[in-house]
């Protein structure tokens, strides 16, 4: 997929989406957008910002508009190309919530309510236990269907939806006849989970109250380095992988998926250092890598007629070919069309 609606037959389709909420952080960055951007060469890429799924949260609008302008303008910073794959806002392809609501009309009650991230999300949220929040993952599958896609990144948190939504299409399938492609999940080898800084056992989060837990790619410098001083480590001075370390390894993990180096040349790099010296190390890494990320989100969000033609052309290419999926779905449940 270069120009145009053209993809190229060869290659399997892959598509993933990213939630706007607050800015792109390094646990998302090296957890899936650095991957987005080494995919475009090998995949039929598909990339959304997923705005429908984030309305799950209660959000004041005109903030919530804005973030999702600036996640849309840090993918395009981080080499996402509309040159070399589709990117778009999920809310401007009607066909996300129509085939949706057809899917829904196949999941069973007892399969939504089952979903892990349902309870969880219910639990943080409430005060406002929606439908969106137990729809979350049929919309995920709609996502998905539509596009016929192969290969789906997903994080250790995802990868029961995406078995729902193999379900879902297998379901389908056996009910009205051969129609969804039944995809696969793709996780990459290294960067899938980066926890957070102050509390290493949990998932680095947008939604952290404790700033110094997260770093995002348009931080600046000093703010970077000074957060991974600040980062919980644990007992003793070794720097290596245990399970007793969960501090010093998920800063292994971070530095060594920076420095595309393995884990074992990291522990050799860093052999008979203290834990500061480290700490440094990976913050002025991590520092390095997204200084021209930085400079280059702030091209794109000074010109906003780009992003907005960007946005446009991306919506019509999804468009184009989620109809074609959308229709083929209408006519196997005897939907009428004249």
């Amino acid at each position: 997929m270069t120009t145009g609606n053209t993809q190229n037959a060869q290659k399997k389709i892959i598509l993933s989406g990213i939630q706007p909420t607050g800015t792109i952080t390094l646990g998302n960055y090296l957890g899936a957008v650095q991957n987005w951007q080494r995919m475009q060469a090998d995949f039929n890429s598909i990339f959304f910002i997923a705005d429908l799924h984030a309305l799950t949260v209660r959000r004041e609008p005109a903030e919530f508009r804005q973030t999702a302008i600036n996640f849309f303008a840090q993918l395009l910073a981080c080499g996402i190309s509309p040159e070399n794959a589709i990117i778009y806002f999920q809310s401007h392809v009607r066909q996300h919530a129509e085939l949706a609501w057809i899917l829904n009309c196949n999941t069973y009650v007892g399969e939504a309510s089952r979903m892990t991230q349902f309870k969880d999300k219910s639990a943080k949220h409430a005060d406002n236990v929606n439908m969106g929040l137990m729809d979350y993952p049929v919309l995920m599958a709609a996502d998905i269907l539509l596009f016929n896609s192969d290969l789906v990144p997903v994080g250790i948190d995802q990868k029961q939806h995406l078995e729902l939504t193999r379900d879902l299409a297998i379901r389908f399938n056996n009910r009205y006849g051969e129609t969804f492609k039944v995809p696969d999940g793709y996780i990459p080898k290294t960067g899938a989970k980066i926890c957070s800084l102050q509390d290493p056992t949990a998932k680095m989060s947008k939604s952290d109250p404790d700033q110094n837990a997260t770093v995002s790619i348009i931080d600046d410098e000093a703010t970077i380095v000074r957060r991974f001083k600040r980062a919980v480590t644990d007992s003793g001075a070794e720097i290596c992988v245990r399970e007793d370390k969960p501090g010093i390894s998920n800063l292994i993990t971070i530095y060594s998926a920076i420095e595309n180096k393995s884990a074992a040349e990291v522990e050799r790099e860093f052999e008979g250092k203290g834990y500061g010296d480290f700490k440094i190390a990976v913050g002025e890494a991590v520092a390095a890598r997204f200084k021209p990320i930085r400079e280059e989100y702030a091209r794109y969000i000074s010109d906003k007629e780009y992003i907005a033609k960007i946005a446009k052309d991306g919506a019509e290419k999804a468009a184009v070919l989620a109809e074609r999926t959308l229709r083929k779905v209408k006519k196997k449940v005897g939907l009428t069309s004249f």
